[in-house]
């Protein structure tokens, strides 16, 4: 019997997998890995710092550890060269592995902007437990980081490094924090609190240039300032690696493109997680990917599922100023009401008859999560 092979070893691989073992233990089970292959949690990397959490104690479960709860073959720093979908194999280097069914969890990209300067090649990312290892590496010493984006990703690791007593700077082209995800006002409020822990904005201007400089960076921003600092992060937001898929001949667009039971346009090939895009969704977070993983192990193991996505509302990790999304979803017609406090702001989007489509709550507005989000749409039925 030809195995299930896995393709990806973050949160969307492993938990199929370990979802996929509840329901049969006896098909052969296969995980490739493009890096070490550790399971752990991606979102903990952007707070990790000050709750004090060292890259080595995030991580889980070794990918030996992995193998044996899963009863499966795990091969670390292992890339797949291509896919034959009609031939229903793999090749890796001069190997071919032939696969029952075949499972892409391939993640994201984090985006690289084209940025001139002696220093551009030295600007990390984190987009993995490796990635953040070599950034705790780089700041450990240090006193002052810049962050290059103001969204979700950026903001989360500003608040750990300033609490874990680093000068920040954040640059974003955009005119507020959170620009895709929360009104002004949310958003006034959530750099307000991080200001108060030392976090400074730079917004409506971008990084134009990145050098080395004595010690450190010199970062040239499009107004004219310019910022010295010890690390440069970028956190500009994710692309979905779709050209494996691509070069297989499978449909892509934004990402893989996929049906509500995750079925890729090629027989007995599904997608899911960051690189997946379901009935033209992206949902680069970790509850659509819990929702489709378990629908998707039903799938594997023969009960054919859909999968379905309630309203999933997103809690950002900022604890100075603790935030809850849940965005309308795209092309909406609606308005935003706003209830503004001292230190909370609860924005509803509403639709012409009052029906509540999306809220995004600040501060002491967190606590009426539970009240709303069941009135909430689904995001898919």
């Amino acid at each position: 019997m030809n195995p299930i092979i896995i393709v990806g070893s973050g949160l969307a691989g492993y938990n199929t997998a370990k979802e996929l073992r509840k329901l049969d233990t006896a098909t052969p089970l296969v995980i490739i890995s493009a890096d070490s292959g550790p399971f752990y949690s991606k979102p903990m990397l952007s707070n990790a710092l000050a709750s004090g959490k060292t890259p080595e104690a995030i991580a889980l479960n070794s990918p030996e550890q992995m193998a044996a709860q899963l009863h499966a073959t795990v091969r670390v720093h292992t890339r797949v060269d291509a896919i034959d979908t009609a031939a229903h194999t793999l090749c890796i280097g001069d190997e071919t592995l032939a696969y029952s069914k075949l499972v892409l969890a391939l993640g994201a990209d984090q985006i690289r902007l084209p940025i001139a300067g002696s220093g551009a090649a030295g600007i990390l990312t984190v987009n993995d437990l490796d990635d953040y290892a070599r950034f705790r590496a780089a700041i450990a010493g240090k006193k002052r980081v810049a962050i290059i984006g103001a969204g979700l990703i950026g903001c989360e690791f500003a608040n750990d490094l300033a609490a874990g007593g680093y000068g920040v700077d954040i640059i974003d082209i955009a005119p507020q924090a959170l620009g895709r995800l929360l009104p002004p006002a949310g958003g006034a409020l959530l750099q307000q609190k991080l200001a108060a822990l030392g976090v400074q904005w730079h917004l409506g201007t971008s990084a134009q240039a990145v050098d080395r400089a004595e010690h450190g960076y010199a970062v040239t921003l499009a107004n004219g300032n310019m910022l010295r600092v010890d690390v440069v992060l970028s956190a500009v937001g994710l692309k979905p690696r779709t050209a494996l898929a691509a070069a297989a001949g499978l449909q892509v667009n934004r990402g893989i493109v996929v049906n509500r039971h995750l079925e890729a346009s090629a027989p007995d090939v599904y997608a899911l997680g960051d690189c997946a895009e379901i009935e033209g969704l992206v949902m680069p977070y970790v509850m659509p990917i819990m929702h489709a993983m378990r629908a998707l192990a039903q799938t594997l193991s023969g009960k054919r599922t859909a999968a379905v996505f309630p309203a999933m509302p997103v809690m950002v990790k900022t604890p100075a100023c603790p935030t809850i999304v849940a965005p309308p979803s795209a092309g909406a017609a609606g308005r935003w009401q706003v209830e503004a406090g001292a230190d909370s702001v609860k924005s509803l989007f509403v639709d012409a008859d009052g029906r509540l489509l999306g809220f995004a709550l600040n501060g002491t507005a967190t606590a009426e999560r539970a009240k709303l989000a069941p009135q909430l749409p689904p995001v898919l039925a």
